[in-house]
């Protein structure tokens, strides 16, 4: 009696926080569990913040804003395109209510993506002051590759970079982050959509060296392609000019959309 006595109660002083609603989107709960598992999927993409917790309360409801807007547009992410797309993200084994709501996070962002691309971008004009401000931009990164193929390791704790020795290959790095109880996640990406820390991290950092910690993360560069490894300069220019001014816009649309948002928050540590 005593044994059931002992699990009854330690059922009853079970913390409650993880499925308090701390707010509610458009009607939709959001409990400190969703928010914990956005966190922990904003340092998968290694967005980190000193305000992490009300910067993912933030995402979830552009995520909310996001899709409402794209049923203006018959747009509806499948499945298929959100696994499919989880999957190249190269994330670690995640508890259900995470994969819920990275899965959430995914069908905005390319729906996201889809409307920038009908509306937005066909309304990006080009002008030689912007060409030569994106050529001033590059200029800055110091040889930084416009193309990167990268391994990253998350939550590295200092036992284990001691340990990574210089790998032959990006499997062979992959496959050395495994042994040691690793998660490794290898992306393509270009310079100006890695966030400045990374940047700053992957700056003349030679092929195949693992890079100083980031954010409790570590990265390599596996390959990499610099502007003459294209067809032309001016092609790069322009496509990183009318990318930056499309999320510009698009931005200064989102924000439009939000005011439109029926947001309640009721924890006064959310307050946005």
């Amino acid at each position: 009696m005593k044994k059931y006595f002992i699990i009854l109660l330690s059922l009853i002083c079970m913390p409650v926080y993880a499925t308090t609603v701390v707010a509610t989107i458009n009607g939709k709960p959001v409990t400190d569990a969703d928010i914990t598992a956005r966190v922990k999927l904003m340092s998968y993409q290694g967005h980190t913040s000193t305000d992490n917790r009300r910067v993912a309360l933030q995402n979830m409801i552009d995520d909310v804003v996001k899709l409402k807007y794209a049923e203006n547009f018959g747009i509806k992410p499948t499945d298929k395109d959100v696994n499919s797309e989880i999957k190249q993200m190269g994330l670690p084994a995640l508890s259900e209510n995470e994969m819920t709501i990275a899965k959430e996070a995914v069908r905005a962002n390319i729906a996201w993506q889809i409307i920038v691309a009908r509306t937005v971008l066909p309304m990006v004009e080009i002008t030689p002051a912007d060409i030569a401000a994106e050529r001033t931009e590059i200029a800055k990164t110091r040889g930084l590759p416009l193309e990167m193929t990268l391994v990253r390791l998350f939550d590295v704790p200092q036992s284990v970079i001691d340990k990574l020795e210089k790998p032959k290959n990006c499997d062979d790095a992959i496959k050395m982050a495994e042994n040691l109880g690793g998660t490794p996640q290898k992306f393509d990406a270009l310079h100006y959509e890695l966030s400045e820390e990374v940047r700053d991290a992957v700056t003349d950092l030679p092929l195949l060296t693992w890079s100083k910690p980031v954010d409790s993360s570590v990265f390599l560069i596996c390959n990499s392609k610099k502007t003459k490894d294209y067809a032309t300069l001016e092609k790069i220019l322009k496509q990183g000019t009318e990318y930056k001014q499309a999320m510009f816009m698009a931005e200064q649309q989102l924000k439009q959309l939000r005011r439109k948002a029926v947001v309640v928050i009721k924890d006064n540590r959310y307050k946005l």
